[in-house]
């Protein structure tokens, strides 16, 4: 059967299984539709909190930055894995023992202030919505390609699905939607990658073929055929890093504890019954989003030696365009690979310098390595389901994040208090579906490639959230005033620095003119000090919190013991 036959088989079967758990899971009140209840299994409550983290961005752009970028595409790696440890050992039982399932409801009443509920709302949305626009970009590219369809058309189908279980099953739906996308996702991911480990190293395993000799006999070792193909073609050595320090310390950094300040993962600790549980399920978390990071660097650097020597040829003297694979055909009609022939020699030839005539999306290698690999048509298939659950999985849990933060945190804690848990699913579900199109808009015109919006999200949520978190649990002084001006100051500089590069003068967006070497996707790190200092001076000038918060925040010091989540 052809590719698009079996996607449309491999997908809709998937859709199926989604669509079905939903309905099986359909939430019946507010506790189900915000915390699944708080009775899920720790086990199946990690393999929903590893698909809610291994985004589209993980999935289909992180091996695809690695690939392209070499050793600086590690930043990404690093400070997503870090930053979910951060998560799980320093902040998730604290919360988890207050009681709140969400952010804002945390700030609100921890710094005593609805005006702080409201700020904590607004950053969430922010945050929220930067983080899903790549997503339904991740969806769109998946789409457009395995289905033969637009890429805005991709964004919409996208959106239906999501809409329908997010809506329907609330929490309760999303989470035992998440394990099936979680199996479909890591299974669709290592098939090709143990594959083609075996074809280009001999071993099984991809982590180990990472730092194997090559199966050809030669003795070169895979990492030495990349820097040497890498200096022939006029890249920098793969295994060489050309950003600075600071500013790979910066996008790390703001990795880590932008991981600690999002709304979709923290809640996810609140959908078990006990603290306990809700460190074992960190810890199958960890495991579960362990197989995949370990593989994410051996198929990044399989699918860049294919992709060279398919464009080039075995001897990288080029490949006639009349002879292109059909990989390059295919992924031409979506537009996200290009050839001009700029020698007019009627060959193809990707170099890192003025002999290029290739462009080459970077979100594309996951989804094309099979293809460039000459795997079997259900692999190729198998690689776009995954992707698709990998994009769906974290929408839906962000779409969930922006109802909660409307329907709990702005309208039932703050606006409108008397209505009822009828009213208030309602208006829940009503956000939901207002996320849904907002989130497919911000698809079909994104601010940049996949995982770099995704690290934007982070940045945000690193100079808001985090500081309001860490003082608001180890500092039991801080006081409203201190923390209402931090997050205004970090989110307002850190975003007001990401439009500008990204937006307003693009043609900035370079070293020389970026402040102290940080890059838009590191500048969260230097707004998450600024947060910090505003914070500490604010509350220095003001006082401390008054005497039943700091008694409050000694008792969550103590995470044993904690009863289920609260929700008014």
């Amino acid at each position: 059967m052809s590719i698009q036959t079996l996607t449309f088989i491999i997908v809709g079967l998937s859709f199926a299984l989604y669509i079905g758990i939903a309905i099986w899971a359909r939430a019946g009140s507010t506790q189900e539709f915000y915390v699944a209840g708080g009775g899920v299994n720790p086990i199946a409550n990690g393999m929903a909190t590893a698909a809610d983290w291994m985004s589209a961005a993980s999935f289909i752009s992180m091996a695809g930055l690695i690939s392209f970028m070499g050793y600086d595409g590690a930043v990404y790696l690093l400070g997503w894995t870090g930053g979910y440890v951060l998560l799980a050992l320093c902040l998730a039982p604290y919360l988890r023992k207050f009681g709140k399932f969400t952010v804002p409801d945390f700030i609100g009443d921890r710094y005593y202030s609805q005006t702080a509920r409201t700020v904590a709302v607004i950053c969430a949305i922010f945050v929220s919505f930067t983080y899903v626009a790549g997503q339904m970009r991740g969806v769109g590219v998946v789409f457009s390609r395995f289905l033969e369809v637009d890429i805005t058309l991709g964004v919409v189908i996208g959106m239906a699905i999501v809409f329908f279980y997010s809506v329907l099953g609330g929490m309760k739906g999303i989470t035992y939607t998440q394990v099936a996308q979680y199996c479909v996702l890591i299974f669709a991911y290592l098939v090709p990658a143990v594959f083609i480990s075996i074809m280009i190293t001999g071993h099984a395993l991809p982590q180990s073929g990472f730092g194997a000799t090559l199966a050809d006999g030669s003795g070169v070792y895979l990492l030495e055929k990349l820097d040497g193909l890498s200096a022939q073609l006029g890249f920098q050595a793969y295994t060489e890093g050309s950003k600075n320090t600071i500013d790979v310390f910066c996008i790390t950094a703001a990795l880590m504890v932008g991981t600690a300040g999002l709304p979709h993962v923290i809640v996810r600790f609140f959908t078990v019954p006990k603290v306990r549980d809700a460190r074992k399920s960190a810890g199958w978390a960890l495991l579960f989003i362990a197989i995949l990071y370990t593989t994410a660097p051996s198929l990044a650097a399989f699918a860049r030696i294919n992709m060279i020597e398919t464009i080039n040829g075995p001897e990288q003297s080029g490949t006639p365009y009349a002879e292109a694979p059909t990989w390059i055909t295919n992924w031409e009609k979506t537009g996200l690979i290009t050839w001009q022939d700029n020698n007019a020699d009627g060959k193809m030839f990707y170099a890192g310098d003025e002999r290029n005539e290739m462009t080459v999306d970077r979100d594309i290698m996951v989804l094309a390595n099979p293809e460039i690999a000459n795997l079997p048509n259900w692999v190729v298939a198998l690689v776009a389901a995954g992707g698709i659950a990998a994009a769906l999985s974290t929408s839906a849990g962000l779409l969930l994040v922006i109802s909660t933060s409307i329907s709990h945190d702005l309208l039932k804690r703050n606006l409108m208090p008397a209505i009822s848990e009828r009213r208030e699913l309602f208006y829940a579900r009503l956000a939901a579906a207002a996320g849904v199109i907002v989130a497919g808009i911000l698809g079909i015109y994104p601010p940049g490639f996949v995982a770099q919006v995704v690290a934007f999200a982070f940045g945000l949520a690193a100079s808001s959230f985090f500081p309001a978190i860490i003082l608001g649990i180890f500092y039991k002084r801080m006081n409203s005033q201190g923390a209402i001006a931090g997050m205004i100051a970090g989110i307002t500089f850190t975003s007001a620095y990401i439009v500008y590069f990204k937006f307003i003068n693009p043609e900035a967006n370079t070293a020389v003119n970026w402040l102290l070497n940080i890059s838009p996707e590191g500048i969260g790190t230097v707004g998450m000090l600024i947060n910090f200092a505003v914070a500490l001076s604010v509350h220095k000038f003001t006082g401390d919190s008054p005497a039943h918060i700091q008694q409050l925040v000694e008792d969550i010091r103590f995470p044993e013991g904690a009863g289920k989540a609260q929700d008014h």
